[in-house]
């Protein structure tokens, strides 16, 4: 691999983020540290990336090699991360379509992204080991707004402004199937790839992956909330369900009664940016950005727990890595937050 000036800063690592991972990766032994309210509040910022000529619009982790972090910047470029070995390793510009949703798919070297150019609204998969186009996805005719993949299988979602959903596999160019939605939808699949939400005006709506066409099996009422729904995401656990707002209303659900857990406010948007907020790995905690630039952590059960500030004027998007004590935020540079261990009384070693 040719080393570059941009992976050589890139690993310009923090005195935080190196103790941190020579403390998770000692020997044959690992490090396993709770989730606490005192963890959140001692987060910081071990690492950053920087080299960006726009802001981050989309990152995702790949769900299994999750040390690979994905991201797509409004200066038209694709980036993978080893987040584990601090390196930036491949950027991929897009320059005729543009991009602005970007997510892995089951393979590590293949990522689904979504088109910023106006005229072409196809989503693409491509390949990140040679830069080539696997297959275009045809169908949507407006600007696509949310995508999810299924983690299980090879099935993806997509929620477009021209108030469609479409179900696609991702070794058929021509979607599965299709649902109407009165209003700009946010998707999401759980985990185990058997359900799906669809929210948009005040309802989340609950769907059978298998029988969709039947529709929703469960309405869900999200309070009195009338603000364009942005990002719905479920726990790991699929116990609950996360979905924020334009009016910067952060919700939690419970994904089988549909009675709210919690609900928080920030800042609203006031850009035409998207409030994103993701839970931790044990879905207890969650963070969030807001409409002042600032990051916020809650505990569902307890409440607020700790808020970062910022001089950005826009919410950045947060995205907590799975299995691990690390969250990243993206803006203008993308930031690794992760536990400073001179602040921390103890943690427990186990095998």
């Amino acid at each position: 691999m040719e080393i570059t000036d941009e992976m050589l800063k890139s690993m310009e690592v923090g005195l935080a983020f190196r103790d941190y991972r020579f403390a998770a990766v000692m020997g044959p032994r690992r490090v396993s540290m709770e989730i606490t309210n005192e963890v959140f509040k001692s987060m910081k910022i071990g690492l950053v990336f920087q080299g960006y000529n726009g802001r981050i619009s989309s990152m995702d982790f790949h769900s299994k090699a999750t040390n690979y972090l994905v991201t797509a910047s409004d200066d038209e470029s694709i980036r993978l991360y080893d987040t584990q070995n601090a390196v930036c390793l491949k950027t991929i510009n897009s320059k005729k379509y543009g991009v602005e949703l970007v997510c892995f798919t089951d393979n590590p070297t293949l990522v689904l992204y979504s088109s910023k150019n106006g005229w072409d609204e196809s989503l693409r998969l491509l390949s990140l080991n040679d830069n080539r186009f696997v297959r275009y996805f045809k169908g949507h005719l407006d600007r696509v707004v949310s995508i999810s993949f299924c983690s299980e299988k090879e099935n993806f979602l997509s929620g477009s402004l021209d108030r469609t959903v479409l179900l696609w596999d991702q070794r058929a160019e021509k979607s599965q199937g299709l649902l109407r939605v009165q209003g700009r939808p946010a998707v999401s699949y759980d985990d185990q790839g058997m359900v799906f939400a669809v929210a948009y005006g005040s309802h989340i709506r609950m769907f059978d992956a298998r029988k969709f066409e039947k529709g929703p099996f469960e309405i869900f009422a999200v309070g009195n909330e009338d603000s364009e729904a942005h990002v719905i995401k479920f726990s790991s656990d699929g116990r609950r369900i996360l979905l924020t707002t334009k009016a910067g209303r952060v919700h939690v659900i419970d994904s089988f009664h549909g009675n709210s857990i919690a609900s928080y406010n920030v800042k609203p948007v006031v850009t035409n940016s998207m409030l994103e907020a993701s839970f931790s790995p044990d879905g207890n905690h969650i963070i969030s950005g807001s409409g002042d630039g600032s990051v916020y952590a809650w505990n569902v059960r307890s409440g607020k727990v700790a808020r970062w500030g910022s001089t950005d004027n826009e919410p950045p998007l947060v995205r907590w890595a799975p299995g691990s004590l690390m969250f990243v935020t993206g803006s203008s540079e993308l930031s690794c937050w992760v536990p400073d261990l001179s602040k921390l009384g103890s943690f427990s070693v186990t095998k």
